[in-house]
């Protein structure tokens, strides 16, 4: 199947709006190069994110490209997600931290918002949510619940290391001096079982392990797992990282209910950081988080600084903007009662609850 060409036109040179299709791979190369090349866009823009949610969560949707004079000047990855729980909506983009347009110029960004407009009206959504680090419309509903976390890397192990805040920096001496090592996995069973643990716990579906896999098919070497082990080899931690251009984001993790006494999650991340420095990364993206919760309080106290994330909702067919996360009191019933289920069993039925979360 082409790309598919579907709003635009020539008068004053606007650039014209295109839709890349599953398959396209051509298509889905020129898109990727404009995503390396352009500063607004990040690891969530790329192509292969479109087969991720239409093979593995079967959403369909919507990655549309703004052209003008045969070059790429802008994208918006899109996916719509219906749920009968949370409601039907047109998301850039579902799984992602980060969303949005990621254009060359204004021109270009308001091309795809239109486009985007257009075609939520057409589906008859709620709401149109774009997951934008940068504000971009003062008069739309916001969600404020989210920051992320952000630090450029020293060019020195040693310099990171004394970088970070001393009862923190302990927690890490801690976990050296107990003797754990860190792996890098070329599998994902080591990190779903420590991830499926730990979102029981906290009361979560947990993501399907194919999720995970398709992953690390999709992205290769730019998707990697590091399990932290005890001395005799047990896995006590795991997380799974994004790499794009000189950035690492570990962006989902898993640990045994033994790591916080070992110290292993901290001594996770500082693995993590000491790789990602003699990479010769720059930056260190410890991702988002809510505010006023435990992950919130934790990169806090590695010495980062939030950063308010700017989450903005085009309303349709809803008087307010949706709350579907853990933090509303609606679903404290349900958080207590799936801590309750059988692990298998939380395993078996995640992947149909988690599906439409997003």
């Amino acid at each position: 199947m082409s790309t598919q060409e579907i709003a635009g036109g020539t008068l004053g040179n606007l650039p014209r709006v295109h839709r890349l299709a599953h398959g396209d791979a051509a298509g889905a190369a020129r898109w990727d190069a404009f995503v390396l090349a352009c500063p607004a866009a990040t690891f969530f823009h790329r192509a292969g994110w479109l087969r991720i949610i239409e093979t593995v969560f079967r959403h369909p949707t919507h990655f549309l490209y703004a052209e003008r004079d045969g070059r790429i000047v802008g994208v918006l990855p899109l996916a719509q997600v219906r749920s009968l729980l949370f409601g039907n909506a047109l998301v850039g983009l579902p799984f992602a931290v980060y969303g949005g347009v990621a254009a060359l110029d204004e021109t270009a960004a308001q091309a795809l918002e239109d486009e985007a407009q257009r075609i939520a009206r057409a589906l008859d959504v709620d709401h149109l949510e774009l997951r934008n680090r940068v504000a971009r419309h003062a008069d739309w509903p916001a969600q404020d619940l989210y920051v992320t976390f952000r630090k450029e890397l020293l060019p020195d192990e040693a310099d990171n290391l004394a970088a970070i805040p001393r009862k923190q920096r302990a927690m890490v001496r801690k976990g050296i001096k107990n003797g754990l090592r860190s792996e890098i996995d070329p599998g994902v069973e080591r990190f779903f079982a420590l991830f499926a643990d730990n979102v029981h716990r906290h009361g979560t579906p947990a993501l399907p392990q194919r999720y995970f896999a398709a992953l690390r098919a999709e992205f290769g070497d730019d998707c990697e797992i590091l399990t932290v082990v005890a001395p005799d080899g047990r896995p006590l931690s795991s997380v799974l990282s994004f790499y794009f251009r000189d950035e690492v984001l570990p962006y989902y993790a898993g640990d045994d209910f033994a790591a916080r006494e070992l110290a292993a999650n901290d001594f996770k991340y500082w693995e993590l950081m000491r790789r990602a420095c003699a990479r010769g990364l720059r930056v260190f993206d410890y991702g988002r988080s809510k505010q006023g919760t435990g992950p919130y309080a934790f990169k806090k106290n590695w010495g980062f600084e939030p950063q308010p994330l700017h989450y903005e909702y085009c309303l349709y067919k809803r008087d307010s903007i949706p709350q579907n996360n853990p933090a509303n009191a609606k679903y404290r019933l349900f958080i207590a009662a799936w801590r309750r289920l059988p692990l298998p069993v939380a395993n078996r039925l995640g992947p149909f609850i988690v599906r439409n979360l997003g």
